[in-house]
């Protein structure tokens, strides 16, 4: 029996380390042909060279989300490469958190470009594939910040409600297409997230957090097959998770 992900074709952008990477090993293990996207090349590059070692189909492009045309050239290559495009996981994001009165607006705009509109771009670049193939799955990550907006997270909640509410939207309009669309919204995983944290303080306090309560980045590789491999009639429009002991 099919699990519905074998032989798929998925483009996972932020697939240099915690989720992207995590998500890229899962669904290669299962079948899937991974498109791997990040900054650093080199580190997709390694994990896509590890993938093949390991029987399977991997292909390493490297991505700023932010930048439109580099996001079409992905889906582009995915598709020259593997004849079309069956998932598009928009994982890739950052977290600088601060309170809003130390003015970070430099931290804040990253955020919106890399966690809204490098959301935006990946809808861009693999949904008129999409729409001739009739078929179709956007995974688009949000997290619990998209559910609850806490002192010193304002902007990246901001960022995690839009990702939300873009999707609804998209859910909605691509019907006619036969095209799926997920939300995930994860809680603390073990990640480098806290790493792109520019304020000293603030990721003190929140690499503690993480080291206490955070999670395997393979929880969220298993939702993300959870819900590919779900029949092609079933659309499992949002899952949010977090570590059992987390209470916010």
């Amino acid at each position: 029996m099919s699990n519905n992900i074998e032989g798929k074709v998925i483009v996972i952008t932020g697939a240099s380390s915690g989720l992207g990477e995590a998500a890229a090993w899962r669904l290669s293990i299962e079948g899937a042909t991974v498109v791997l996207a990040a900054r650093r090349s080199e580190r997709i590059t390694s994990l896509a060279e590890k993938l093949k070692a390991e029987g399977g189909k991997a292909l390493a492009v490297a991505t700023d989300v932010t930048i439109a045309g580099q996001v079409k050239a992905l889906v582009d290559s995915a598709v020259t490469e593997f004849g079309r495009i069956d998932v598009m996981i928009n994982n890739a994001g950052l977290m600088p958190h601060s309170p809003l009165e130390r003015l970070k607006l430099d931290d804040w705009n990253n955020m919106i470009d890399v966690n809204l509109r490098g959301v935006l771009h990946g809808i861009a670049a693999a949904l008129p594939y999409m729409k001739e193939q009739k078929s179709g799955h956007f995974i688009n990550v949000s997290s619990v910040a998209g559910h609850k907006v806490r002192p010193g997270a304002a902007v990246y909640a901001a960022t995690k409600f839009a990702v939300r509410a873009l999707s609804e939207g998209l859910r909605q309009e691509v019907k006619p297409y036969n095209i799926r669309t997920t939300i995930i919204s994860p809680g603390a995983v073990a990640t480098e997230l806290p790493n792109s944290i520019t304020e000293g303080d603030i990721q003190e306090t929140m690499q503690g957090f993480y080291e206490e309560y955070a999670i395997p980045a393979d929880s969220f590789a298993r939702t993300v097959a959870f819900a590919i491999s779900q029949p092609d009639e079933v659309d499992i429009n949002e899952i949010l998770f977090r570590p059992t002991a987390q209470e916010a």
